[in-house]
């Protein structure tokens, strides 16, 4: 099934057009700068180079059409008619408890997602507007929801209640949902195909280590605690993200620095994490630069990365009772050698021993690192949550084909 994946933002539309069954890429590109000046769209065909092509591009219906005559023309495109397109997936980031899998796109979905724009008032709008772009562009081809939140709801209310009131719950559904999900539930069972294990034998703890990190613990197939939080905020420091952090430091700063909730916010998510800490930037390849100069605040920061994931690391294994398993992934753990080395250092008590020489090589290819005598694995395994939303998409809408 040739499907259209959407990841919508406020300002920009990312796509890709693959097939489902073999996950080949047929095309992929982003529109960006959507209702401002100077709005463009990134265009790629397998093994040839990006084309840009500026465009006026005032709201995301116009991106949508924009996007299907590209895809549709003849020199760029690599498709002879939109009606081949048989299925939209759409990233959603938040479905709150409403959603624990992905669902066809009806009236009453739309309706609950809406709901969730307070949880997440920087994603959902935006997801949103792709959804009815494409519903106007593409009238009649089922249109699917695949959402970040949902295969972290099958966590137990141990894991996933803080430890407020609990009307705060009752009232405003306060807890933490967790974020990452496509990329955790892929990277699991991938690795479970690698070990030639059933996924619901395994402990496996996955390690989604970007800009925006998290962590979750996977027992049996299923999600039994994650990082992140009510929020994308929470968890391991990230790019700009202060990860977890005194709760009361919040107010403080709002004191001694004159800030509104509004400036506290901006500070806490973009000014942050270890750009924050060191001064230099949110990229990891820059910190690395900066510290093997003798930058101590870059060093600093680095330390800081790798120690938090080792302690979730850790902990994660003592809440599962062991582990099978410990994957990274996205765009640090795939690329990043020494974080990986550094995030299971000191865990040989928990069977995690790294072939030092071997993970040293390896960048964003599927492999062990393990070495011969490591009890539990340690797998790079490169995120692709674009397929992951693909075959989710093809389970959901094949059937209306008849």
């Amino acid at each position: 099934m040739k499907v259209l994946v959407i990841n919508a933002g406020s300002s920009s539309l990312k796509y890709q057009l693959l097939l489902s069954s073999t996950g080949e890429v047929l095309a992929k590109g982003g529109a960006e700068r959507i209702g401002l000046d100077d709005a463009f769209i990134l265009h790629c065909k397998p093994d040839q180079d990006k084309v840009k092509i500026d465009v006026d591009l005032p709201n995301h219906k116009l991106a949508v059409e924009k996007v299907l005559e590209i895809l549709t023309d003849k020199e760029l495109g690599v498709i002879a008619s939109m009606t081949e397109i048989e299925a939209v997936g759409h990233r959603v980031v938040h479905g709150g408890e409403k959603f624990s899998r992905s669902v066809l796109i009806t009236p009453s979905v739309k309706a609950a997602i809406r709901v969730c724009f307070q949880l997440a008032p920087l994603h959902n709008p935006a997801n949103m507007t792709g959804i009815e772009a494409c519903e106007e562009a593409m009238p009649g081809i089922p249109q699917v929801a695949v959402f970040d939140t949902a295969f972290h709801q099958t966590m137990p209310a141990e894991a996933f209640m803080y430890a407020l009131p609990y009307e705060l719950y009752e009232e405003h559904r306060i807890r933490r949902y967790g974020f990452h999900g496509t990329s955790h539930g892929y990277v699991a069972q991938r690795a479970a195909d690698m070990l030639g294990k059933p996924i619901e034998d395994l402990k496996i703890i996955t390690c989604h280590l970007g800009n925006g990190s998290s962590i979750a613990a996977i027992k049996n197939g299923k999600c039994m605690d994650t990082s992140m939080g009510l929020t994308p905020l929470a968890g391991i420091c990230m790019g700009t993200r202060c990860g977890d952090i005194d709760p009361a430091i919040v107010t403080f700063i709002m004191e001694k620095e004159g800030l509104d909730m509004k400036g506290v916010d901006l500070l806490m998510n973009k000014k942050s994490g270890v750009n924050g800490i060191s001064g230099v930037s949110s990229d990891f390849r820059d910190l690395y630069a900066a510290a093997n100069e003798g930058n101590k605040r870059a060093a600093l920061a680095l330390d800081m990365f790798v120690y938090q994931c080792r302690k979730f690391i850790g902990s994660y294994a003592a809440a599962m009772g062991g582990v099978d398993a410990v994957v990274f992934t996205a765009g640090v753990g795939e690329n990043t050698p020494d974080v990986r080395q550094r995030a299971v250092e000191g865990l040989s008590f928990l069977g995690l021993d790294i072939d030092k020489e071997k993970n040293a090589k390896i960048r964003g290819v599927e492999t062990n690192v393990s070495s011969a005598t490591s009890r539990a694995q340690i797998l790079v395994i490169p995120t692709n949550e674009e397929l992951a939303i693909a075959r989710e998409t093809d389970i959901l809408a094949r059937p209306l084909k008849g």
